[in-house]
């Protein structure tokens, strides 16, 4: 059998880097910039105010109360702002630029908010209430590195300093395929010895999910010819390629029957569930194949797709949290192999370690309990047992 992390380290090795491709702001969410973002302009642009209120020379209110004349009136936008003359005010909006020979704004809170004079009755301090030109960014300078993951506040950091499309890692397109002749589409009417099909459901939300363009090719059956017939003709366009079902070592395992071969290798992995794995290429695009349980499918996902998937897309941060808690039940793991079980993990105001608890069995079928459950418990290759109270780690979903 292979090791988790071996097998792991295969399926990332598979990908490489997705390249750079150039996009609209409005279609890089939740994508990574591939190069630096330089600033256009400086944060602010221009010196502005802050607050609501009058522009003034501070040495014209030195004490209070003072009133002074309303010269001009500045508006947020205004473009054609004249020089404040000693001995005068400007009434100016939040975000509009400071009139030259300005130093200081009073809020109009401490003001009689006048329109033709204004009395002032608070001290004005030099510099009080105004936004310095590049106090956030500085024109060229860096305002976002490569390697960023573009959320709403990076967005608008790029619109800010003048960009309207960015270099980012091109979204992967994965084709899923779901395989098992069993396997029905709902709402057809199940037959004895039918199942509906989940799995292509769930890989595509869990891919999409990660930034990627899916293209899915539910239930076929479980023949070689009719699998080739209806995968190959899309692989042009795939950059991977993951299919669940398929890769025991029984009869009709349609995936390793028809990719035995063909550049893809199938082989043991040390875990549970998930054992039955295979990775390679086909036809040049790179495969995943997972087994065909449910469970083991969203486990494979988490142990190999995920990380592999976001490296390639180019984010460093591609691993689940991981935490110690104290178990609330005894658990049991065969020999040799790292067991993933779904669980609940809580932790209160007053506990440094957290608990956790199993829900469901650790059978492979057994999806409901994954609904339920914030987190995969982790029992290493060495550990046959665990008991009530024991610390594990907990890897949180």
């Amino acid at each position: 059998m292979i090791s988790v992390d071996d097998y792991r380290d295969r399926v990332a090795a598979l990908l490489g880097t997705s390249p750079a491709t150039t996009l609209p702001l409005a279609a890089a969410a939740g994508l990574v910039l591939a190069e630096d973002v330089r600033a256009g302009v400086s944060l602010p642009p221009f010196d502005n105010s802050a607050m609501d209120g009058y522009a003034v020379r501070a040495a014209d209110v030195p004490a209070t109360p003072v009133t002074l004349p309303v010269a001009d009136d500045i508006p947020a936008g205004r473009v054609d702002v004249r020089p404040l003359e000693p001995g005068t005010a400007h009434r100016i909006m939040t975000g509009a630029p400071l009139p030259p020979g300005a130093d200081a704004v009073v809020m109009v809170e401490d003001t009689d908010g006048g329109t033709e004079t204004v009395t002032i009755s608070a001290v004005a301090k030099e510099g009080a209430h105004i936004r310095r030109t590049g106090e956030d960014v500085v024109a060229d300078d860096i305002a976002l590195h490569a390697g960023t993951v573009l959320g709403h506040s990076q967005l608008g950091l790029a619109a800010a300093v003048g960009l309207a499309e960015v270099r980012v890692h091109r979204p992967l397109r994965v084709l899923v395929a779901s395989t098992g002749t069993e396997l029905i589409d709902a709402p057809t009417p199940l037959r004895h010895g039918q199942i509906y099909e989940s799995n292509s459901v769930m890989l595509a939300a869990a891919i999409r999910g990660l930034g990627c363009e899916v293209d899915v090719v539910r239930s076929v059956v479980d023949d070689v010819g009719e699998f080739r017939k209806v995968i190959e003709p899309k692989l042009a366009d795939a950059d991977l390629l993951v299919t669940s079902g398929g890769v025991s070592a029984g009869a009709y395992e349609v995936v390793k029957d028809a990719l035995t071969g063909q550049g893809v290798e199938f082989a043991k992995i040390a875990m549970q569930p998930g054992g039955p794995q295979g990775c390679g290429r086909w036809q040049g695009v790179p495969v995943v194949t997972l087994p065909g349980n449910p469970v083991s499918v969203l486990v494979s996902f988490e142990a190999f797709l995920r990380p592999a998937i976001l490296t390639a897309l180019g984010h460093t941060d591609v691993s689940r949290r991981r935490v110690r808690a104290r178990l609330t039940e005894a658990m049991s793991s065969p020999a040799g192999r790292r067991q993933y079980r779904r669980g609940v993990f809580t932790l209160s105001e007053r506990e440094v370690t957290g608990i956790v608890g199993p829900r469901g069995g650790p059978g492979s079928h057994l999806l409901a309990a994954f609904t339920q459950a914030n987190c995969l418990i982790v029992l290493p290759e060495d550990v046959t047992s665990a008991a009530e109270g024991d610390e594990v780690d907990v890897l949180l979903l």
